[in-house]
């Protein structure tokens, strides 16, 4: 995937604006990153993509696969507050987003945060939690703020949710609403490691005797850095005939007789966002096609439903936007 980027180095243009420092950034957290993880470049980009695109990401793999790993240390490379929750089928809203509390010297409620109040959070089997906590998560992942005894919270900026789910566990697991994936920028299916990419796995795992040193992994970015990099992204071309491709991509999906639900109009504003922070990653200010398709299918496809008789044929919704992205005539 990665060789549909072109490089800035390998075109002849001057840029508007200054990529030079977000790129440096960007492999900086890279490589923090893979003192530990092996593997899992397209993760730990759409991850870095959704930091910059201000997006919340879904991450969803089979257990063993370094979906928390990852997540953790690209939080450690961030030099903001992190808080990790771990969603269980007795949660209660209360546990994430904190309660009112009487102080006897006051004579008074007191309210008490919870972890979400945070800037990095990390959410393990999100899938786990019960319809009313994801209800009180739901507030705050799409408006980013919270209502509580008449009092509204907001959250300090950056606010960004990583959430892991389990694709095949059912007992113990509730299916999140359409509404809620609808606000999650990207959601990412984490893959298995390659044999040689597992036997480094293996060595790697046999020279640290088992042990993680999180202590060795180093920030890069603070709060005002990642807030004046999503700045800087909005500032990335994008021209007209770019944005008429990722309109006609997201209605298709409408009009789609494979589809039961297409996408909403968020959606075409998530690849729009999405693309401008892969352009600018890779030492672009303009989008191409090819930042488009990049980010489509990481955009749509937990925003997408198929329809009964695709899903008894066992259908995909991958396919379903593989065949969309062929259809569409590319933009020249």
């Amino acid at each position: 995937m990665d060789d549909l980027q072109p490089e800035a180095e390998d075109l002849n243009f001057t840029n508007r604006i200054d990529l030079k420092p977000l790129q440096e950034h960007v492999e900086q957290i890279k490589n923090e990153i893979g003192k530990i993880i092996v593997g899992q470049n397209d993760m730990i980009e759409l991850l870095i993509i959704s930091i910059l695109s201000n997006g919340h990401t879904l991450i969803e793999g089979v257990p063993g696969v370094a979906k928390t790993i990852t997540a953790k240390l690209l939080a450690k490379t961030l030099d903001v507050d992190f808080s990790r929750i771990q969603f269980t089928p007795d949660l209660m809203p209360s546990d994430i987003l904190g309660t009112s509390i009487f102080n006897v010297k006051t004579n008074d409620f007191e309210y008490k945060k919870g972890p979400i109040f945070s800037n990095i959070i990390l959410i393990d089997e999100i899938n786990r939690a019960p319809a009313k906590t994801q209800a009180a998560l739901f507030e705050v992942m799409a408006e980013r703020q919270i209502t509580i005894d008449n009092n509204r919270f907001v959250m300090n900026s950056p606010f960004l949710v990583f959430a892991t789910q389990n694709p095949i566990e059912q007992e113990g697991t509730y299916r999140l609403p359409e509404a809620q994936l609808d606000r999650f920028l990207f959601k990412i299916d984490v893959d298995y490691p390659s044999l040689d990419e597992e036997v480094q796995i293996l060595i790697d795992n046999h020279k640290r005797e088992d042990k993680l040193d999180f202590n060795t992994i180093n920030s890069v970015l603070k709060a005002e850095d990642i807030m004046a990099y999503q700045n800087l992204i909005k500032q990335v071309l994008v021209e007209d005939h770019l944005l008429n491709y990722i309109a006609a991509i997201v209605n298709n999906t409408r009009t789609n007789a494979n589809l039961y639900l297409g996408a909403s109009p968020r959606a075409s504003i998530a690849i729009l966002n999405a693309a401008k922070s892969n352009a600018a990653i890779h030492g672009r200010d303009f989008v191409t096609p090819d930042d488009i398709k990049r980010c489509t299918k990481a955009v749509l496809k937990h925003r997408l439903v198929l329809t009964p008789e695709r899903e008894m044929e066992a259908f995909t919704v991958e396919k379903v936007i593989d065949q969309i992205l062929e259809t569409i005539e590319i933009p020249r």
